[in-house]
């Protein structure tokens, strides 16, 4: 008896100690994160990536740690799609793609649901398709029921919100579908406003409120409202001033950020 007692004392000991480093490497991933979408830094966002895979190994139960993996590993994919085109960015680009889906399929396996991991996944599978007829045999009904999935558990989400406004936006065509876009894209700022708030509790998530007014000017850019739009970008850059696609906008539309 006393063995057993020792053994299962031995093994909760252990637990708690893997738990404590994951925790610790979850924190410094987040952290690292954090500076790396200020400083929209791809090396940077490796480093991030690397310590939140460590936190997954320490800790297999730990969905967090996927879903900040599979953040972390989209967030690179779209700094290496936005940099100067080569073979090699986007070999690797797809490759952070491929890796985000993965770390992201496992934070659902570990919890169902999961909305934001939904959400990413919805996404990144809809980049994979990219108006492909055939891609969207193969990847469309996990998309749709990503998605789903995402607004059943996340509809107050901010983030969630945010990237259904992006994916409408992706697939508008015409005025109609561009209003409809626009109008999931103002849900998620409201609720974004609203998380901004409240205190911060790492490692919750806070990324997403700039990109989400850079979508916005699109939309608005869309509907010929360019003064809006202009608002919109100008907010993008508030928030954050590395955002290169709300600069770039700014200064198609010859005005000053």
């Amino acid at each position: 008896m006393i063995s057993k007692i020792a053994a299962v004392l031995i093994a909760t000991t252990l637990l708690s100690r893997a738990d404590a480093e994951a925790d610790r490497l979850l924190a410094a991933g987040v952290r690292e994160f954090e500076s790396a979408f200020h400083d929209w830094d791809g090396v940077r966002f490796s480093r991030a990536t690397a310590e939140f895979h460590r936190a997954a190994q320490a800790d297999a139960r730990s969905s967090a740690a996927r879903y900040w993996e599979g953040v972390s590993r989209f967030h690179r994919m779209l700094y290496l799609q936005n940099q100067a085109p080569s073979a090699q960015n986007t070999r690797m680009a797809g490759g952070e793609a491929e890796s985000a889906i993965q770390a992201l399929d496992a934070a659902v396996a570990i919890d169902p649901n999961h909305a934001e991991s939904h959400a990413l996944l919805g996404t990144l599978l809809g980049m994979k398709i990219d108006g492909s007829a055939l891609r969207a045999i193969r990847y469309g009904p996990a998309l749709s029921r990503h998605r789903d999935l995402a607004i059943q558990h996340g509809s107050t989400n901010p983030r969630v919100r945010y990237l259904s406004g992006a994916g409408l936006l992706h697939m508008a065509d015409g005025p109609d579908e561009y209003r409809e876009a626009l109008d999931e894209l103002r849900s998620a700022e409201k609720l974004f406003a609203k998380e901004a708030a409240s205190p911060p509790a790492s490692p919750a998530p806070r990324w997403g409120a700039s990109s989400c007014q850079t979508f916005i000017g699109r939309a608005l850019e869309k509907l010929g409202r360019r003064e809006e739009a202009v608002a919109a970008y100008r907010k993008a850059l508030a928030l954050h001033p590395a955002d290169h696609i709300a600069q770039a906008a700014l200064k198609r539309l010859g005005a000053a950020s």
